[in-house]
């Protein structure tokens, strides 16, 4: 079986630390790897690199660090049909949308390769007699990125080449469920010629998250993953003196207007609430049609399309849907749907029986869609994470915001309309991070910010983009005087200009 390794100071190194667990396939069930769970001392062993190897890259110039970014994203564009079969032998998600994610994260590595401009600060010149003011940059040190299973590939994107091109370096502690794909970006990152020891990946399980948490070295730490481990991941990191930024979960409406062009909203719910099988924190998992009407109209069109899904492995080229990503998870996602019948909600389309000959053994459920359900429910108040969509009755546009605004949860959220008041409305009053006006899923590009408010992000910066500039790196303003124009006599009043 296929042993995955810790990349410590540019080296493939075997944990010793005795313990591991598998990786499998989730469209058969079957353990493909095995994935260490490293000890204290490897996972020391990796920060340490990364400080050793800081103090040489931080004084390598913006534009030569910028070089190594163009050279790394070259070499993810050559093999980006190999880290798209990585993600989906481990994750299960269809090729098609493995390729979407490295295309994504590959975006983000562009954006690092604008750092010699990202970084430029300001300058003032004569702010005072004789004198000169200007900003900039400096980076932190070493930080950590903490990421989920959900995008193994482009999550740790959206970290470490933002990080490493502000003069950072990284220990980037990846999902334990889906390692192969971050190990494939790794040792084309080394190919690209980086120093050893600017990125290190060490495998682990919460002993690694607070290790790295609780580090002296360890100067920042990003996060992708639930509210509960992110609000956890905050207050451990803040409290022992770290810059953190940990963004949660998520729970995201889609208003449908009553004048919503219905085909193309059931397709967009289709897509936002079916693909990876729900395993997005953009995903959207509730519609909320505005008037009876509008809500028979789209039950109606989701109902025969959720129950044609083209489900399969990711070698079944016409797959829109594959496996969730583990055997606990699959149980968990059952028993959301056990808890909406429970409560009284509408079982439109039941997913839990769903068997696909040949892979009996493996996480695959039906898409499910449920009607009638209401803001006191389970299935409404919580993160469900599959492929999962409920419709929630709205009688008035009004009501939808307020139930929005709400929610314990502010990550994304969406209207379809062709009304400009009722979208501009929208945007200025909800009170969400991420808003999508006839699009479902408004990830932003790379060189905006991804964010949620509320309790779908802890920290005073969302990821990537400008946001990721300043969460990586802290401000210096530098005041400067020669001594022809400084005045002779010492002042004892506070200066001023």
């Amino acid at each position: 079986m296929r042993q995955i390794l810790n990349a410590i100071g540019g080296q493939l190194v075997a944990s010793t630390s005795g313990r591991s667990q598998p990786v499998f396939n989730p469209a058969t069930g079957e353990a493909v790897a095995n994935v260490p769970l490293s000890s204290v001392d490897e996972i020391n062993a990796a920060v340490a690199a990364a400080k050793a190897a800081q103090v040489g890259w931080a004084k390598i110039t913006p534009l030569k660090r910028a070089r190594y970014m163009f050279r790394f994203k070259d070499l993810l564009e050559q093999n980006a049909d190999a880290l798209a079969s990585a993600i989906s032998l481990e994750h299960g998600k269809t090729h098609a949308d493995a390729l979407g994610e490295v295309q994504r994260g590959i975006e983000v590595v562009e954006f690092a390769c604008g750092i010699p401009h990202l970084l430029k600060g300001e300058f003032s010149k004569d702010v005072g007699p004789s004198i000169d003011s200007w900003s900039e940059r400096a980076p932190l040190g070493v930080c950590v990125g903490i990421t989920p299973f959900n995008f193994p590939a482009m999550v740790p994107m959206w970290m470490y080449p933002v990080a490493i091109a502000c003069g950072n370096t990284f220990v980037l502690k990846p999902s334990e469920r889906d390692p192969g794909a971050v190990m494939l970006a790794y040792d084309l990152f080394e190919k690209a010629g980086f120093p050893k020891g600017v990125l290190n990946v060490i495998h682990g399980d919460k002993l690694a998250v607070d290790t790295l948490l609780n580090h002296p070295d360890v100067k920042a730490v990003s996060f992708v993953g639930s509210t509960p481990i992110a609000q956890y991941v905050y207050a451990t990191g803040t409290a022992a003196g770290k810059r953190v930024q940990a963004l949660g979960g998520a729970k995201n409406h889609m208003i449908i207007m009553p004048d919503a062009d219905m085909d193309k909203a059931v397709d967009a719910l289709m897509g936002a609430g079916y693909g990876s099988a729900g395993e997005r924190c953009m995903a959207i998992s509730l519609a909320v049609p505005v008037g009876e009407d509008t809500a028979n109209r789209l039950v109606a069109a989701l109902k025969p399309k959720v129950e044609a899904l083209k489900i399969g492995p990711a070698t079944d080229k016409d797959a829109e849907m594959g496996p969730v990503v583990t055997k606990q998870h699959y149980e968990k996602v059952k028993g959301y749907i056990d808890q909406g019948v429970k409560e009284g909600a509408t079982l439109v389309v039941d997913g839990r029986d769903f068997k696909l000959q040949g892979y009996e053994n493996g996480y695959f459920l039906g898409g499910t869609l449920f009607d009638n359900v209401t803001t006191d429910m389970v299935i409404y108040k919580e993160e469900i994470f599959g492929p999962v969509l409920g419709v929630v009755r709205a009688p008035t546009y009004q009501y939808a915001v307020d139930i929005i605004n709400a929610h314990e949860f502010g990550n994304g959220t969406a209207i379809f309309t062709r009304d400009g008041d009722a979208a501009r409305d929208f945007a200025d009053r909800i009170e969400v991070g991420m808003v999508g006006i006839n699009v479902p899923l408004p990830v932003p590009v790379a060189y905006h910010s991804f964010g949620g408010w509320k309790r779908s992000l802890f920290g005073d910066h969302s990821i990537y983009g400008p946001e990721g500039i300043r969460f990586y790196t802290r401000l210096k303003t530098v005041t400067q005087r020669w001594p022809d124009g400084i005045k002779s006599g010492a002042q004892f009043t506070f200066p001023t200009l």
